[in-house]
């Protein structure tokens, strides 16, 4: 069974940018690790972007999914870059079967690209282009519980091949860089290390749910989108041990940031 993973995916398209990708090493060895982690390849990888929001539930489903640059101020040659990895209308009709099942009405879009949210760590994780990639939308109400419930009935595709993979930030606060994001990125860091790895699976599940009342939550989160990705990875592995692949203390200047494995 594969595990699955919440991930922090940096800033931008910081992999097409030398200055940038050198100030995120830490984050791209611990993405590049990520396929050096699994017993077995995944046949796709379903990810789930806090770059993608829709009232409905929405998967991807063409088999070439294009681009989507949905960022802003950043060096030409960074709209021109292609991730062309296929996509698997296969899986996407898997995923949606799995979700209407459990009532949670969902369209197929065969018109999505690939959101940063979704190609700047694949870039990293699968650099030949050639595992097939699928994005999950999230519900634009946000709920913990609701996405906790959707990654729920998602869990047969750990057993089918298909890697799960929340795609967001530990910390989202772009108008808080550097210096005075140090204490509460890391005070919500510690909490969230704390949830996820100290904590029984009903006591993580009642402090997941509730995470706004953390330390710092919406400091570190004034809108949780970026946040949101981990309830469906950790929803689909509720009762699995999570294990922290990703840390570092000075992302941006100050911001700490992480990233965790369910298995």
């Amino acid at each position: 069974m594969l595990p699955t993973y919440f991930i922090s995916h940096g800033g931008g398209p910081w992999p097409y940018m030398p200055d940038m990708r050198a100030m995120l090493a830490t984050l791209e060895t611990a993405l590049a690790d990520m396929p050096n982690q699994l017993t077995e390849q995944p046949k796709a990888i379903l990810m789930i972007s806090g770059h993608w929001e829709t009232k409905k539930l929405a998967v991807q489903s063409s088999p070439a999914p294009g681009m989507e640059y949905d960022y802003y101020g950043f060096p030409e040659h960074t709209y021109s870059v292609k991730y062309a990895a296929p996509g698997s209308p296969e899986v996407a009709a898997r995923v949606a079967e799995l979700l209407s099942a459990a009532g949670m009405p969902v369209d197929l879009d065969d018109k999505k690209g690939y959101d940063h949210g979704a190609f700047t760590p694949m870039e990293i994780m699968y650099p030949n282009k050639n595992m097939p990639l699928i994005q999950l939308s999230l519900k634009n109400n946000l709920d913990p519980a609701e996405h906790l419930a959707i990654g729920r009935a998602l869990r047969p595709l750990r057993e089918e091949g298909v890697l799960i993979v929340g795609s967001g930030l530990s910390y989202h606060n772009l108008r808080l860089f550097g210096a005075q994001a140090k204490v509460p990125s890391a005070q919500f860091d510690e909490w969230l290390q704390t949830t996820l790895m100290s904590s029984s699976p009903e006591q993580r599940h009642e402090r997941i749910v509730a995470w706004d009342k953390a330390p710092q939550a919406r400091v570190c989160h004034p809108r949780e989108d970026h946040f949101i990705p981990l309830m469906v990875a950790l929803g689909a592995a509720e009762e699995a041990e999570a294990t922290r692949v990703y840390h570092d203390k000075n992302v941006f200047g100050g911001v700490t940031a992480s990233s965790y494995r369910f298995d």
